[in-house]
């Protein structure tokens, strides 16, 4: 298992009866790993898991993980209960991913002592490598710096950090901490630049799901230290980047894919579909993104 570079976090694909669509996800994860993504990330936050059974999650994962060639496979572990967690990496496992990204319990906040026995049983559940998620924004249980040293030094199979508290100086917190132990990743699409910067080594991207060649053009300039190619990507970019920053991600994601023809807007209840004037600032943003498009381009999508 290799961490680094882009690995987009996948939307789930739902065909009209909202039933998981796994043949247009199998041109989904080869049309995103033709356009230079290292890998794709399944079940996680932007791919609706919280909507979805544990026999659809199953059922993705070995889709994924035969879809994928040679690239790394990764499933997002989330659960209500540890044990559901625990049960999930294995069935991940078995499927045939390469490696976890492991999140905190869904709803209950436990202190460190009850946060860390759930991670640490994931961890232990298989040999996967494993990364870690941290979103405190999101799931309100955050991972401090010192916290996550202390999981680095009792498990081998930790290898990669998530980090998506918005907060750059997190990365360069870890790296005091654990050196070259971790592989740090950025985990919200407007702050990668400034990550990459301090020191992070990939990105866990949302709008790469449309715009695959687009989002690793601008993380290899960043990497590369090129700084005003980068800057140039990111001023187009950023528009749509911060559809990821909100709490409606996932249906303003999927609707650029509708609009880019690499997807559709369907998203599973509570969720709706953006409409009225939320339908009508993202249309305009992804026109205006399309009209404006760098030289770095993503193939056309498969019909």
């Amino acid at each position: 298992m290799k961490w680094y570079g882009v690995m987009p976090a996948m939307t789930t694909c739902f065909d009209e009866d909202l039933k998981v669509d796994h043949a247009f996800m199998t041109r989904h994860v080869q049309w995103l790993l033709g356009n230079g993504c290292t890998g794709i990330i399944s079940l996680g936050s932007l791919g609706e898991a919280a909507t979805l059974t544990f026999a659809e999650k199953e059922a993705i994962l070995r889709n994924v993980a035969k879809s994928v060639n040679q690239a790394p496979a990764v499933a997002a572990i989330s659960a209500l209960s540890t044990v559901e967690a625990v049960a999930l990496a294995k069935a991940a496992e078995q499927a045939g991913c390469s490696g976890l990204m492991v999140l905190p319990p869904y709803v209950y906040q436990g202190d460190w002592r009850e946060t860390k026995a759930h991670v640490a049983a994931i961890f232990r559940a298989t040999p996967l490598s494993s990364m870690l998620y941290n979103n405190p924004v999101s799931y309100g249980t955050d991972f401090l710096p010192e916290q996550i040293a202390e999981l680095a030094a009792e498990h081998e199979n930790f290898h990669a950090v998530k980090e998506s508290s918005t907060d750059v100086r997190r990365v360069t917190a870890i790296r005091a901490l654990t050196g070259d132990r971790l592989r740090i990743f950025v985990g919200v699409d407007d702050v990668i630049v400034e990550g990459v910067a301090a020191g992070a080594v990939g990105w866990v991207a949302g709008l790469v799901n449309a715009f695959p060649a687009e989002s690793v053009a601008l993380f290899e300039a960043a990497r590369a230290g090129k700084w005003e190619e980068a800057f140039a990507l990111y001023r187009w970019f950023l528009p749509l980047l911060r559809m990821d920053t909100v709490p409606k991600f996932i249906q303003l994601i999927k609707q650029v894919q509708q609009e880019t023809g690499t997807g559709n807007a369907r998203v599973r209840r509570p969720r709706l579909e953006v409409t009225g004037s939320e339908l009508q600032a993202t249309r305009a943003a992804v026109a205006h993104a399309l009209q404006h498009r760098p030289s770095a381009q993503s193939t056309p999508f498969p019909g």
